[in-house]
């Protein structure tokens, strides 16, 4: 499998060929109309950008995706493991109406028409969908969110409550930080140990002062474990590409965000 870049009217984007038949996207930072420093196609709200330019943006990429901006429901992400169970009465949350979930770092509907959005800047985000159960899912997942296993709850959840089978899932894994760029201490090592056993160690190396830490790979080892077996990976790395990316490592709280965004 593999992703697809897209371009239209300036605006850039990715989709997975491991997700067919459903619409989706991995936004980047072009093809907006955000002013420095959220320039220019910034999805993430309360970064200090003018909320009028972040709704224009959604407007742009919801266009090119095909999806309704005003029905898109917004995660809250706080680096946790909760996954809500969107419904009709969740349609724009987030967005134009205030979100009444606190913590909620991925989401899962059997809805159509309702866009599930996560937001990066580094951190995973991964699309599920099951083609037979008709069902979505959409995960973010830092090292904290990697370590609880977010994506691996995120397939039983899917399982509990539109009853998909994890063989008939597909999964795709968006642009990220990758293990070339992501540089930490022991914490995270003992986490991920703690989580998966020995399994982790060879996503993992140690340079002489520091750990690089493969989270993309870690985050299909979970998927795998839940018995998902199509999984697409993106090879873009956030922090290299500033470019094409925001990468909280590289520019800090003076930035956007990125968005992954499915919708039945």
């Amino acid at each position: 499998m593999s992703f697809q870049t897209h371009e239209q009217n300036g605006l850039v984007w990715l989709t997975s060929d491991n997700l067919p038949g459903v619409r989706h996207g991995f936004s980047t930072r072009r093809g907006g109309v955000s002013l420095p420093p959220w320039d220019s196609l910034n999805l993430g709200i309360g970064r200090g950008d003018n909320l009028s330019h972040v709704r224009e943006n959604y407007r742009r990429f919801c266009a090119a995706l095909g999806t309704d901006p005003d029905r898109c429901v917004l995660s809250k992400q706080v680096h946790e493991d909760n996954v809500r169970l969107v419904t009709e009465d969740d349609c724009g949350k987030g967005l134009w109406r205030d979100r009444d979930y606190t913590s909620v770092d991925a989401m899962i509907c059997a809805t159509p028409d309702i866009p599930l959005v996560v937001f990066s800047a580094d951190c995973n985000v991964i699309l599920l969908h099951d083609p037979v159960r008709g069902a979505i899912g959409a995960a973010h997942a830092g090292w904290r969110g990697t370590a609880l296993g977010i994506v691996a709850k995120t397939v039983r959840a899917m399982a509990e409550h539109f009853g998909c089978r994890p063989a008939d899932m597909r999964a795709a894994i968006g642009p990220s930080i990758a293990r070339c760029c992501f540089e930490t201490d022991d914490d995270v090592p003992t986490a991920l140990r703690a989580a998966l056993g020995d399994e982790v160690e060879p996503y993992m190396d140690w340079n002489g002062s520091k750990w690089h830490i493969d989270l993309k790979a870690i985050n299909a080892l979970w998927l795998q474990r839940a018995g998902v077996a199509h999984i697409d990976i993106c090879d873009h790395c956030t922090a290299c590409r500033p470019d094409l990316y925001w990468s909280h490592r590289k520019m800090g709280n003076a930035r956007g965000a990125q968005v992954a965004m499915i919708s039945l």
